[in-house]
């Protein structure tokens, strides 16, 4: 399966994708420190491999790599965790390497991925969190019509200091393709 957007392509991992590829993009600082809540300690080859060959569209998650439409660069990934058929909510996340960002791709490739979210999911309600020291990521989840619902004071040490922890989110209703 392949979705494209304005600038990109979401398409699933596979066995043909290079995990040391992936590790270069992801194991950034800046990434690293931006990705997820706990201690940022980079991922190993392995973690890397484990997690292509895990990919099943038989789970109740879905992955996709994030690829450049002008030449197929791989430059990261995103994907629909948490998804709540009793409840009509899912959470999404992405990650970009740091020399993709500030282009436009993470935005296309949110954009992309809220449509077909809301054009073949039944869900409701799309969340995901950030970090209040992410404000490119916040402004991008922003264009893409996301807004603040909760923050969480001071969930995050990152640097030596305490940070908010930011869920934001979009309801179908207020999507407009």
């Amino acid at each position: 399966m392949m979705l494209e957007g304005k600038l990109i392509k979401l398409r699933a991992y596979d066995s043909n994708d290079n995990p040391q590829k992936i590790l270069e993009l992801i194991n950034s600082q800046e990434v690293l420190l931006n990705l997820r809540p706990t201690i940022p300690f980079p991922f190993t080859f392995t973690d890397e491999k484990t997690f292509i060959d895990s990919q099943s569209a038989l789970k109740n998650e879905y992955n996709f790599a994030i690829e450049t439409l002008e030449n197929k660069e791989y430059i990261g990934g995103c994907g629909i965790n948490n998804l709540d058929f009793n409840n009509s909510v899912c959470a999404v996340g992405i990650f970009l390497g740091k020399s993709f960002w500030n282009q436009g791709y993470g935005s296309d490739a949110m954009k992309t991925l809220i449509h077909f979210i809301f054009n073949q999911i039944p869900v409701n309600k799309i969340k995901l969190q950030v970090f209040s020291f992410n404000e490119r990521a916040i402004r991008s989840y922003e264009k893409c019509g996301f807004k603040i619902e909760a923050v969480l004071k001071e969930e995050l040490f990152r640097n030596g200091k305490y940070h908010d922890d930011i869920i934001m989110s979009i309801f179908r209703r207020d999507y407009n393709d």
